[in-house]
């Protein structure tokens, strides 16, 4: 049995652990930097930066959706950026990742939003290949840029 909840201040570790997995998963521990308690402020403070979906299988957490609202001038309306999705291994295959992905379209829908986004890394094809089988499409012509560390202080600063 496959249940999706919002989570919660007290699962603020099992969402600590979900984050590693997932950057073992996608080769990127070494990124993994935050401070538990500046996490917990930006998830389950007074001002939320993003929020957590739970999956459990069989009333126990398998899995979990970290998003956060964005806006599209074009359309409009908000959306819902994916910014990290992760199914337990011994889950993968049980449905958990569609389901996750279900409530997120289905919050997209109640909060009146246009779109569900989210990157996935050009050497997953088993990550592209599910997404394909729900309906997600490659958004052509776009390419994800970033600033951070040293070049977004020193443009902070105008230099």
């Amino acid at each position: 049995m496959i249940t999706i909840r919002q989570a919660e201040a007290q699962d603020f570790a099992l969402v600590a652990a979900f984050i590693r997995k997932l950057a073992e998963y996608e080769k990127l521990a070494h990124e993994v930097r935050f401070d538990d308690a500046t996490l917990h402020r930006h998830l389950f403070g007074p001002r939320p930066a993003a929020e957590v979906l739970i999956g459990e299988v069989d009333g126990e957490p398998a899995g979990f959706a970290l998003y956060f609202q964005t806006f599209s001038t074009f359309e409009g309306k908000p959306g819902i950026w994916l910014e990290d999705l992760f199914v337990e291994p011994h889950a993968r295959g049980a449905g958990l990742g569609r389901a996750l992905l279900s409530r997120l379209a289905a919050l997209v829908i109640e909060r009146g939003g246009a779109r569900l986004e989210w990157n996935v890394l050009d050497w997953n094809e088993l990550g592209k290949g599910f997404y394909r089988t729900i309906g997600a499409a490659h958004v052509d012509g776009w390419e994800r840029w970033r600033m951070q560390d040293e070049a977004l202080a020193a443009l902070a600063h105008g230099v």
